[in-house]
């Protein structure tokens, strides 16, 4: 049975889909404006009930990082700043009553939490993020984990600890591919974790479980079906990055098409067989499934919705899709460039569509989205990153390394931060983290 929701009946009615980044920001963004003085009922629909900035999970996964310490809880930041918050997945739209429609939401022990729900709205956004691409290989969906959420984060995590404590508790010697992590893809996520675990296993295995030794027993290897890592990034960022993990003694396997994930390991299509333990799979993007159940809109081929330079959807002027589920052209740049599926393009978008919104409401001509490239940062483990830095903060581009780049990596996360807590939370929670980070172990142990 299906229940509707009429929320915010008599008011103007913005729907987000997505608390991601970029939808969380937006969010914030119109409850502490439009939602404050009344002036529209915005509610923020996500399957989860808090948020992990994404570019983090890498950092989970490694267990260098607490995650409960950079939760944001849905409920709690609905309530500090004037919108709603309801929990469900949605399954699809019916853009003639302007309805959105949210699947039923169970718990872990398959007990209903809520029924399949519909709410109405005025202005519906989309920002419902990506997820990664298996393209169809054999035995990804049953051997590897992808990490697009902070529970599959945490599920590498917890089966790397427990793969170093085995090891450490048994008697026999170890086995082929024990103590041997895979990664299959190596964009950003894929690099940057790889560099994460080479720090964070060794710290593990400081802890007391002598009988590894790192250097020996522990092999990391990136596999990457292109030609160089970082393929979406500059060369010279790549090739700073590579010598970084050869330094850090992880296998690189470049021009390496994966063919199948086995139990044991990943068979590459030139016959080499790479035995692993752990398998994470990091490669590709494309938007979820429920993009095709939006009621006729344009989606492209990899199934991200297509919008104007407004962000508005082609088809229907009161749909708005942003961040990496949206084909969004990139103006200025050669016909058919679309803004890349980076962080500091959803805040970018989100402060434009805060504006845009407000637009619409009072009946005023949109403006278009125009992207501006800041640079890209990776993060290669404690105290070291790569990057350039480009826009309003170089001429041309600027290449960055080491303490710098790491400190102005930190600075994306404390700009996200700044846009849903303000300064002097941010303030006082980096303070407090510090305080912390000097009393508990460095390394995340369940």
């Amino acid at each position: 049975m299906q229940t509707h929701i009429p929320d915010g009946e008599g008011m103007y009615r913005i729907v987000i889909v997505g608390g991601g980044a970029g939808g969380l920001e937006l969010a914030t963004l119109l409850g502490d404006t439009l939602g404050k003085r009344k002036q529209a009922h915005i509610t923020l629909i996500d399957k989860n009930l808090t948020h992990i900035w994404k570019p983090m999970l890498h950092e989970i996964a490694s267990g260098s990082l607490d995650y409960t310490m950079h939760e944001v809880d849905y409920l709690a930041q609905a309530h500090g700043h004037h919108f709603r918050y309801r929990i469900g997945a949605m399954s699809s739209i019916d853009r003639k009553q302007k309805l959105v429609f949210v699947d039923a939401h169970t718990d872990e022990e398959g007990q209903t939490v809520t029924r399949q729900r519909s709410f109405a709205y005025d202005t519906l956004v989309v920002a419902i993020g990506s997820r990664t691409h298996d393209f169809g290989i054999p035995g990804v969906a049953e051997y590897a984990i992808q990490l697009d959420t902070a529970e599959q984060a945490q599920r590498f995590h917890r089966k790397l600890v427990n793969a170093c404590i085995r090891a450490h508790a048994q008697d026999e010697p170890l086995q082929s591919g024990q103590l041997q992590v895979a990664i299959i893809g190596a964009g950003a996520t894929g690099v940057e974790l790889s560099a994460e675990l080479h720090k964070s296993i060794r710290t593990l295995v400081d802890y007391g479980l002598e009988r590894i030794d790192a250097d020996r027993d522990v092999r990391l290897n990136l596999i990457e079906a292109a030609p160089r890592i970082l393929s979406a990034l500059p060369e010279r960022i790549a090739g700073e990055a590579m010598r970084i993990l050869q330094r850090l003694k992880v296998e690189v396997h470049t021009n390496a098409r994966v063919s199948a994930v086995l139990p044991d390991g990943v068979q590459l299509a030139s016959g080499e067989f790479i035995p692993a333990e752990l398998v994470v799979w990091a490669a590709g993007i494309r938007s979820f499934v429920c993009l095709q159940h939006m009621d006729g809109l344009e989606i492209n081929d990899i199934n991200q919705l297509v919008v104007k330079p407004s962000l508005q959807t082609t088809l229907d002027e009161h749909v708005f899709a942003f961040g990496d589920c949206a084909a969004a052209a990139w103006l200025g740049k050669p016909a058919g460039t679309l803004v890349p599926p980076r962080a500091q393009a959803a805040h970018q978008q989100a402060l434009h569509l805060a504006r845009q919104i407000r637009n619409q409401i009072e009946g005023k001509p949109l403006e278009d989205f125009h992207y501006q490239d800041f640079g890209s940062l990776v993060s290669l483990g404690e105290n070291r990153a790569v990057g350039g830095l480009m826009g309003n903060l170089a001429k041309g581009t600027m290449f960055v390394e080491g303490y710098l780049a790491r400190f102005m990596y930190n600075m994306l996360y404390k700009k996200h931060q700044l846009g849903l807590h303000g300064f002097w939370k941010v303030a006082l929670d980096t303070v407090d983290g510090m305080i912390r980070r000097s009393t508990t172990p460095r390394i995340k142990l369940h």
